[in-house]
């Protein structure tokens, strides 16, 4: 599983897709010069986009937590409300809030999570 930071800046997601499009051509022994569109490599290997996969495995995650019991320490810090002012400036994107927005973009609900093999096929990405 990878971890990384939930809130992904534009210029990380860019340059760490990047990242991930100099690994496939190599992999595949392709230089940019050579012109072979990116899909046609990731076909070659088989792999999906590194930020689609980041997607699944928070999604994995909250589904993992959802389905905890009430009393479980996992799921009292999802609901835990830090006390006391925020810092001047707009406040950073949490966990919940990254979550909520993928699960929008598929479509998907809580009671969705309580079913396992369901929830395993929504957050699938193909």
């Amino acid at each position: 599983m990878i971890l990384i930071d939930v809130n992904l800046k534009l210029n990380l997601k860019v340059a760490l897709q990047q990242a991930e499009m100099r690994m496939v051509r190599w992999m595949c022994n392709v230089k940019v010069k050579d012109r072979v569109p990116s899909k046609e490599l990731r076909e070659r290997l088989g792999t999906d986009y590194i930020i689609l996969i980041l997607q699944q495995n928070r999604l994995r995650w909250y589904g993992h937590v959802l389905q905890k019991e009430d009393t479980d320490w996992v799921k009292k810090c999802m609901k835990y409300e830090v006390e006391g002012s925020r810092p001047r400036g707009r406040p950073k994107r949490t966990w919940r809030e990254v979550v909520q927005k993928d699960c929008q973009a598929r479509d998907l609900n809580r009671e969705d999570a309580m079913d396992r093999g369901r929830w395993k096929k929504l957050i699938k990405i193909g």
